[in-house]
């Protein structure tokens, strides 16, 4: 299972239809996120430190409120990361899919506005 699909399971929502990758100059597959991968993977880090905060808080037996302030910076670390992502998913897999024009524009188009919905959600 792939970790889209695993996410997909997860929420309870379908896989993105389609493959969020274009090939480069040596036709290896890249992501619309590959020039901040570790830019990612350390932000990550910091929210997944941020979730085992809450855990010690929890065990500790701390004060409601203190943890739910810190579900709410949680929380809006997540949505921004996911935000930064959305946006190069637009930049690199949407826009190329524009230049190949047809049927795949209108994928993206609609996997996008999909994946939209599921942040507003939140």
């Amino acid at each position: 299972m792939t970790t889209t699909e695993a996410a997909a399971a997860a929420t309870g929502t379908e896989a993105p239809s389609g493959s969020e990758q274009t090939a480069d100059h040596a036709g290896h597959q890249t992501h619309g996120y590959h020039k901040q991968k570790d830019e990612h993977l350390k932000r990550l880090r910091r929210i997944e430190g941020q979730i085992r905060g809450l855990q010690r808080m929890v065990e500790e037996d701390v004060y409601c409120i203190d943890i739910l302030t810190q579900v709410s910076a949680g929380t809006k670390a997540l949505q921004s990361f996911a935000l930064q992502l959305l946006e190069e998913h637009l930049r690199h897999c949407v826009a190329d899919a524009a230049v190949k024009g047809g049927d795949e524009i209108d994928a993206k188009v609609e996997e996008a506005t999909k994946a939209i919905g599921r942040m507003l959600r939140t």
